[in-house]
C-alpha cells in the first residue's frame, strides 16, 4: 500500500504527534508499505529521515494551551498538491487536521481516501469555536476519522458532529523493555531515590511546579532524593528559580534522544507525570510501564485510563470518576494523587521509593498493561481503517 501521512507540526521539535507520526510511519514500512511522511521543516535539515519530505518553515500559533509551529498558505499549499502528486498515494492520513496546517490544507486539496487521526482532547478550543462549522464542512471529505483517546474523540463528536473509532497511540514495547541505563545508574534506591521527568519543564501545564513542591517536602526525609529532568525550557532560567533546598537534587539532562529517554526510564525508581490538564492520552505513561518503570501521575482522566484499563468512570470525559480519598490511591499499574496537590504527590512519591515489592508489583502489572498498545497491534487497526477509507472512497 502506498500511504502518505502528514504531520502538522515541526519534525525536529519533540511532541507526542510527532513521535506517533514517526513511529507509525516506522512501524508500517516494516509492514512493507510505502510510507512518505510530509511535515514542516528545512529540507537541508539533517536530522530528518529518508522518508519524511519536508514542507519549508512554519509560524507559531496558539493551540490546546501549548504554542504549536505550523504551516499554512499559498506556498505550503504548492508544496502540498506537490506531494499528494509525486506521491499517488492509495490512502493519505492526516493528524490534527482541524488548526490551520498542513493537515488541514491536505484534507482541501487531495483527491485520494483521506483518514483523519485526532489527538487533542480540549473541547473549548478557540479555532473549534470560532469555525467549527467551517471545518466540520471541510472534515466531511474524510473517509475515515480516529481518536487516539476517549477524550479525543468527544471533541469530535462536541465540535464536529462526528464520530470516531478510538485507536490509543503505541509504544515500541521491545526498546524500552530492552534499554540500558545511563552510566551510573540505577542509583541505590537506600540512598533517596531517583525521580524521573521528561516533558517541556517550562510549559505549566506539565505540572513542573506541583513536583517542585513535591520534592521541596521529599528532601526533608530523603535527602540523597534525585530528579533527572529531560525536556525542552530554559535551562539556566530554570536552575536559578530552584529552591535553595533543592539546590543538588536536580539533574538537567536536557534534550535527549529516543533511546537515551528509553535508558532515562530505565534508570529511576519511580516517572512521575503531574500535569495539570490538556492531555487527551499520555504516551509518555506507556513508554515507563514498557520500561518496567512505576509510575505516579495526576488524577487527569486520560491518565488513570492508560494505568488502569479497567476503572470505568461514569462519564465519558472520566468527569466522574472518584478522586483518590488520602490524596493519592494505588490503582492497576500506578499511584494517582490530587491534580496539582503538591503534598499528595510528595506522599505518593514516597510511597513508592520506600516500598521495593510495591515497586516490583508496579512493574510487573506495567508489563501487562502495556502489552495492548505494542505498535505492531496498533498499527494493524490502523491499516484496517486504511482499508476501509479505499473501500468505501470512489475517486474522483
Amino acid at each position: 500500500m502506498r500511504i502518505g501521512i502528514v504531520c502538522p507540526y515541526l519534525w525536529d521539535i519533540p511532541g507526542g504527534v510527532q513521535a506517533h507520526v514517526r513511529d507509525l510511519a516506522e512501524t508500517l514500512i516494516g509492514l512493507g508499505h510505502q510510507v512518505s511522511v510530509l511535515a514542516p521543516g528545512e529540507e537541508d535539515s539533517p536530522s530528518l529521515p529518508g522518508y519524511v519530505v519536508a514542507a519549508g518553515r512554519t509560524v507559531p500559533i496558539p493551540y490546546n494551551g501549548s504554542v504549536a509551529r505550523l504551516q499554512f498558505g499559498l506556498v505550503s499549499a504548492t508544496r502540498v498538491r506537490r506531494w499528494l502528486r509525486q506521491g499517488d498515494f492509495d490512502v493519505v492520513h492526516v493528524h490534527e487536521p482541524a488548526p490551520p496546517s498542513l493537515s488541514l490544507l491536505t484534507v482541501l486539496l487531495a483527491d485520494v481516501p483521506l483518514v483523519a487521526t485526532f489527538h487533542a482532547a480540549s473541547t473549548r478550543s478557540r479555532f473549534l469555536t470560532m469555525f467549527d462549522s467551517a471545518v466540520q464542512a471541510v472534515l466531511e471529505r474524510l473517509s475515515g476519522r480516529i481518536a487516539v483517546s476517549p477524550s479525543a474523540r468527544k471533541m469530535i463528536v462536541e465540535h464536529l458532529g462526528g464520530d470516531a473509532v478510538v485507536i490509543p497511540n503505541g509504544v515500541s514495547v521491545a526498546a524500552y523493555a530492552g534499554a540500558e541505563p545511563l552510566p551510573g545508574y540505577p542509583r541505590d534506591p537506600a540512598l533517596g531515590g531517583t525521580i524521573g521527568f521528561i516533558g517541556r519543564y517550562d510549559e505549566s501545564r506539565k505540572g513542573m511546579a506541583v513536583l517542585l513542591g513535591a520534592m521541596t517536602e521529599l528532601v526533608a526525609s530523603r535527602p540523597g532524593v534525585r530528579l533527572l529532568v529531560a525536556g525542552r525550557g530554559q535551562q539556566q532560567d530554570f536552575l536559578d528559580k530552584l529552591p535553595e533546598s533543592l539546590a543538588g537534587s536536580v539533574v538537567m539532562l536536557g534534550m535527549v534522544s529516543e533511546r537515551d529517554k528509553a535508558s532515562l526510564l530505565r534508570s529511576v525508581d519511580v516517572y512521575v507525570a503531574p500535569n495539570t490538564g490538556g492531555e487527551s492520552f499520555g504516551i509518555i505513561l506507556l513508554e515507563a510501564l514498557a520500561a518496567r518503570t512505576p509510575i505516579v501521575a495526576s488524577d487527569l482522566p486520560a491518565f488513570r485510563r492508560v494505568l488502569d484499563p479497567t476503572d470505568r468512570p461514569s462519564t465519558e470525559d472520566g468527569s466522574g470518576a472518584a478522586r483518590p480519598r488520602a490524596g493519592w490511591q494505588q490503582v492497576r499499574a500506578g499511584l494517582i494523587f490530587h491534580n496539582k496537590d503538591s503534598s499528595a504527590l510528595a506522599e505518593a512519591l514516597e510511597r513508592v521509593l520506600a516500598d521495593r515489592p510495591l515497586r516490583e508489583q508496579l512493574a510487573a502489572a506495567g508489563a501487562e498493561v502495556v502489552r495492548p498498545y505494542d505498535w505492531q497491534l496498533v498499527a494493524a487497526q490502523i491499516v484496517r481503517v486504511y482499508e476501509i477509507a479505499i473501500a468505501a472512497t470512489v475517486r474522483i
